[in-house]
C-alpha cells in the first residue's frame, strides 16, 4: 500500500495549513505513486464522461437575492432519517487502503466530528463492523453490489442490520468494471487485501466469488424485480447509486428504492454518459416526493454542493474529495475539506441571500451559455 511520504504528512498535519481544497489534492497527488494517483485521478475510456462531470456547472449562474436580513446559513438537514450537520455524505469508495491504511475508519471519524455520514463500502479495506465500531454516530449507511451468489448479498444484509446501520446503498451501475485506460496503460494490479475487508480469506465466500463478477462475468445482471425482491428481507431504507434517467429512477423507486443517487460513478464506468448535474432536474421531476434524491460525480467545490442541492438535491456525495483528504494527512484531512465545504457553502448562501441549504431551489439559479 501507498501512503504519503512523512514529510508530506508533518507538513500538512495541521488543519491550518490546508487553506484551500486545491491544496488538500495537490498534496495528496504528491504522496501518492504514479499507478495509485492514475487510478484514484482517472476515468474510463476518452474520459469524456470526466470532462463533462467537470464542466457541468458552468452552465448554472446564480441568481441572487440581496438586503434580506437573514442571520447564518443552517447547513443542517436530514436523509434517509438520518440528521446531517452538512449535507455530504462520503461515498464508498473502496481499495481506501491504498490512501491510508485506515481508510474508512479514518473517514468515518472525521464525517462525525464535522456532521457528515459515511457510506461505508463493501470492496473496503476494513469490513463494515470495523468501521462502525470506529465511529458509529457516522457509520449509517453500508453500499453492498447486486451480483454474486443471492445467499451472500443477503447474509451481508443481514450483517448491516446486525452492525446498526440505518440504510443501505446499492450500487447499481456496475455489472461489471469500467475500460479504464489508464490503469491498462500502467499495469496496475489492484492488491486484493485492499478490497478483502468483508471477505477475508478465513471467511464463508471468497472475494472472487463476489467480485469476480466485475472482471470476468458468468452470471446475468440482476433485473429491477430480482433487486426488489432481495432488498424487502431488510427492514432498512435503501438507495439506488448510478441512476441517470428519469426512467431508471422510476424503475428504482418502483423496486422499493426510498432513494437515489444520481451517479455515473465519477465517469469511472461508462464513457460517454452525460454529467449527473444535467440529469438532476429530469430526475428530480420524474419522481416528485416518491423519494430522496442524492448525487455525486463532478463535486470539486462548496460552490458545486450548492447548485446541486438548487436543482433538486438533497444531499451530495463525495468520493474523490475524500479521498484526497484522506491520502494527504488522513483523519484531518477529510475533517479539513468538510471545514473548506462548510465555509465555502456558508459564504455563498450568504451572498445568494439563502437562509439554509433546504431553502435551495431552481429559483436561485439560471441557465447560461458556459
Amino acid at each position: 500500500m501507498t501512503t504519503p511520504p512523512q514529510e508530506v504528512l508533518s507538513f500538512f498535519a495541521k488543519d491550518a495549513d490546508f487553506a484551500t481544497l486545491s491544496e488538500i489534492t495537490d498534496a495528496a497527488r504528491a504522496g501518492l505513486s504514479p499507478d495509485v494517483r492514475d487510478f484514484l485521478d482517472g476515468g474510463a475510456g476518452r474520459e469524456v464522461t470526466l470532462r463533462r462531470n467537470r464542466r457541468a456547472s458552468d452552465r448554472w449562474a446564480y441568481r441572487p437575492r440581496v438586503m434580506t436580513g437573514l442571520g447564518v446559513p443552517d447547513l443542517a438537514t436530514s436523509f434517509l432519517g438520518i440528521p446531517l450537520g452538512l449535507p455530504i455524505l462520503t461515498a464508498p469508495f473502496g481499495a481506501d487502503g491504498l490512501f491510508h491504511p485506515e481508510g474508512h475508519r479514518a473517514v468515518a471519524r472525521a464525517n462525525a466530528a464535522e456532521g457528515a455520514v459515511s457510506i461505508v463500502p463493501e470492496a473496503g479495506t476494513h469490513c463494515l463492523e470495523a468501521v462502525a465500531e470506529a465511529a458509529p454516530v457516522a457509520a449509517r449507511i453500508a453500499q453492498v453490489h447486486p451480483m454474486g451468489p443471492p445467499a451472500n448479498f443477503l447474509a451481508l444484509l443481514h450483517r448491516i442490520e446486525d452492525a446498526g446501520y440505518d440504510a443501505v446503498c446499492v450500487t447499481v451501475d456496475c455489472p461489471t468494471a469500467g475500460w479504464r485506460e489508464g490503469n491498462r496503460r500502467h499495469r496496475f494490479n489492484l492488491d486484493p487485501a485492499v478490497i478483502s475487508g468483508n471477505y477475508p480469506a478465513s471467511g464463508p465466500v471468497a472475494l472472487d466469488e463476489v467480485f469476480g463478477q466485475l472482471f470476468t462475468r458468468t452470471e446475468p445482471v440482476w433485473t429491477w424485480a430480482e433487486l426488489g425482491e432481495r432488498m424487502s428481507t431488510t427492514q432498512l431504507p435503501w438507495m439506488a447509486k448510478g441512476v441517470l434517467t428519469a426512467e431508471a429512477a422510476s424503475a428504482a423507486v418502483d423496486a422499493g428504492a426510498s432513494a437515489v443517487l444520481v451517479s455515473n460513478h465519477g465517469g469511472r464506468q461508462l464513457d460517454g454518459t452525460p454529467a449527473p448535474l444535467d440529469q438532476l432536474p429530469e430526475i428530480a421531476s420524474a419522481i416528485g416526493d416518491r423519494a430522496q434524491i442524492a448525487l455525486d460525480s463532478g463535486i470539486r467545490s462548496g460552490s458545486d454542493v450548492v447548485t446541486a442541492l438548487a436543482l433538486g438535491a438533497e444531499v451530495v456525495v463525495i468520493g474523490r474529495l475524500a479521498a484526497y483528504g484522506l491520502a494527504a494527512a488522513g483523519e484531518a484531512g477529510v475533517r479539513r475539506v468538510h471545514q473548506l465545504l462548510r465555509e465555502e457553502m456558508r459564504t455563498i448562501l450568504t451572498l445568494l441571500g439563502a437562509g439554509s441549504v433546504t431553502e435551495l431551489g431552481p429559483a436561485f439559479l439560471q441557465e447560461v451559455q458556459p
